[in-house]
């Protein structure tokens, strides 16, 4: 099994745990905030388990059908993953208003401080163990569910304060109030993984970063000159596509040897991630004829 995949096992199982906790105390107690703590779990069961299929998945070989592999399932998984928790944080929010609506207040408040201290730290060593996974294979999917449950981090905090303010104060109108704040927090906290998705999804170029690095590269390189350079990324597939232009007179070993050289070089880069090259060799800049054929293939 590999180490994604464990990963998003041990994510479901941690979730699933919190669930029947918060469930319990947040239905005994009427806090709002502890219930939509609770809510927010089962996404995180469903949403992991989507993503160990998705990497089960993404992980197959390229065939026939898929010459260039699965890894489009990653994004594809991160603006699933996205929307999911946009949806929970619009319940949550609709929760909280309901409760400042009717006024309902909170009981077993010291029991429910005490499950959310226990969620509080269980979730916060399962972000830390997911976030090691993501630096350690940079897979987009296991990006999210860290990113996912950081919020549940800061959202269980911010429960503790509320319930901590509601058993001093007896002001349990704060509960709801801190349901509308994590609600919004979670639905801005979804922005990022549905926006690098759709990125992905539509073939977006490289970070600005890695474009420059290639084009440094490229330019310090034994070759006349260079262009129509595009590169793009889909899971951990990067994809760069270049035309390099070499003197009329050079050899096609020295002029192969020469790219083999660029695509070393570009690998290093990222090693983490797996590059595929579609280098042209040119004997003079045909940029402008490739331009006219363009246009008129769009036609």
């Amino acid at each position: 099994m590999s180490l994604e995949k464990k990963a998003t096992l041990v994510a479901s199982s941690v979730a699933t745990l919190l669930i029947f906790i918060k469930l319990i105390v947040g239905i005994a107690s009427g806090s709002v905030a502890v219930l939509a703590s609770a809510i927010d779990s089962m996404m995180d069961v469903g949403v992991s388990l989507f993503n160990y299929f998705a990497l089960q998945n993404s992980e197959k070989e390229a065939d026939e059908q898929f010459n260039y592999g699965r890894s489009k399932i990653e994004p594809i998984a991160s603006v699933i993953e996205g929307v999911v928790i946009t949806l929970s944080g619009l319940y949550i929010l609709y929760a909280s208003v309901l409760k400042i609506i009717d006024e309902h207040t909170t009981v077993y408040v010291e029991e429910s401080i005490g499950i959310m201290i226990f969620s509080l730290l269980i979730t916060t060593l399962l972000v830390i163990y997911l976030g090691k996974v993501a630096k350690k294979t940079g897979n987009m999917v296991i990006k999210a569910d860290a990113l996912h449950y950081k919020t549940d981090v800061l959202s269980n905090g911010a429960i503790i304060i509320s319930l901590v303010v509601v058993y001093f104060s007896g002001w349990h109108l704060v509960d709801a109030l801190m349901g509308v704040a994590i609600a919004l927090y979670v639905i801005y906290s979804a922005y990022e993984l549905i926006h690098d998705g759709v990125l992905m999804l539509m073939d977006a170029a490289l970070e600005d970063e890695s474009v420059e690095e290639i084009k440094n590269i490229l330019a310090s390189s034994n070759i006349t000159d260079y262009h129509w350079l595009k590169t793009r990324k889909s899971g951990k597939d990067n994809f760069v596509t270049v035309h390099l232009v070499f003197h009329v007179q050079i050899s096609l070993l020295d002029a192969h040897r020469i790219s083999d050289e660029v695509e070393a070089k570009i690998r290093a880069i990222d090693y983490k991630s797996k590059w595929h090259f579609a280098i042209h060799l040119d004997p003079y800049d045909d940029s402008e004829i490739n331009e006219e054929d363009a246009y008129y293939d769009g036609d």
